[in-house]
């Protein structure tokens, strides 16, 4: 899934394409994702030019001049990608929605597993629908702190990988970037998140930062599905210390491979969580 790199990375790609443009054409292949998409997409995006594009969470939101905002999330499998003016144009199984701005450029969404999401919300309204009047501090922004996650998990019983995964706590970091987090921070992924004190909090928070910034540098992670909008893979899944690296030793190792087995995986919540025994202690 998508995560907060790989969508921030597939905004900044969006906006060099829809800034100050204006939508022409849209078609609608099928309608059908996590919610359908609105009878009401076609005409409110057609002669409306994009005029701001910015991301919360996992989605990413582009308004419009005529007082709308085109919500979009990825998903599982959700891949956006460009076709220029003039060049010849593709069609793909699973893609859902296709607009034409006035340069003759055209983006298309594609989701094959239909997870994602494209909807469309009155801009003065936007902030406080189902989407995004619950979720937490964005990571990389000064409200996410250590002082912040002391008083939030106060009292937290739950695994501290599962607590950092939790959208209402903090947006954006899932199940790669929280393994990679905690393993730069020294932290065991099973820890209950109110035992941690605050020098370790202080860790966490500074180790989910470094590790989102270098993520966003390297254009997110490409495990499966993610292209950025230009068909691109990222890179980041280079850089893994621990994510998907079951039995291998971690960077600058010095444990006895025989002995410790390497690099362990649990599953937490439903998801696969990698840790190194001797370092996250």
């Amino acid at each position: 899934m998508p995560e907060l790199p790989e969508v921030e990375t597939v905004l900044s790609g969006l906006k060099q394409v829809f800034l100050n443009r204006t939508i022409v054409g849209v078609k609608i292949n099928t309608p059908k994702l996590r919610n359908k998409i609105p009878l009401n997409l076609a005409p409110k995006l057609r002669n409306a030019k994009v005029i701001a594009a910015s991301r919360r969470a996992k989605y990413m939101k582009l308004d419009l001049d005529n007082d709308h905002t085109l919500v979009v999330h990825l998903g599982m499998s959700g891949v956006l990608r460009t076709e220029l003016a003039n060049a010849k144009k593709t069609k793909q199984t699973h893609d859902h929605l296709r607009l034409t701005l006035d340069n003759g450029t055209e983006i298309v969404y594609r989701d094959p597993r239909r997870f994602g999401v494209i909807d469309l919300v009155k801009t003065e309204e936007v902030d406080n629908s189902a989407y995004f009047r619950n979720l937490g501090p964005e990571p990389l922004s000064r409200k996410f702190s250590a002082a912040y996650l002391q008083k939030t998990f106060a009292n937290k019983t739950v695994p501290i990988k599962q607590a950092i995964m939790d959208q209402k706590i903090v947006v954006g970091v899932g199940n790669i970037y929280a393994s990679e987090s905690l393993f730069l921070a020294k932290i065991d992924p099973r820890r209950v998140s109110k035992t941690l004190k605050i020098s370790e909090l202080e860790q966490l928070v500074s180790a989910i930062k470094k590790v989102l910034k270098h993520a966003i540098k390297e254009g997110g992670s490409t495990l499966r599905d993610y292209r950025n909008i230009g068909g691109e893979r990222g890179l980041f899944q280079m850089h893994f210390s621990v994510y998907d690296r079951e039995g291998k030793v971690c960077p600058h190792c010095t444990c006895n491979l025989k002995k410790t087995g390497g690099i362990k995986r649990i599953v937490q919540g439903g998801r696969s969580t990698f840790y190194c025994p001797q370092k996250q202690r």
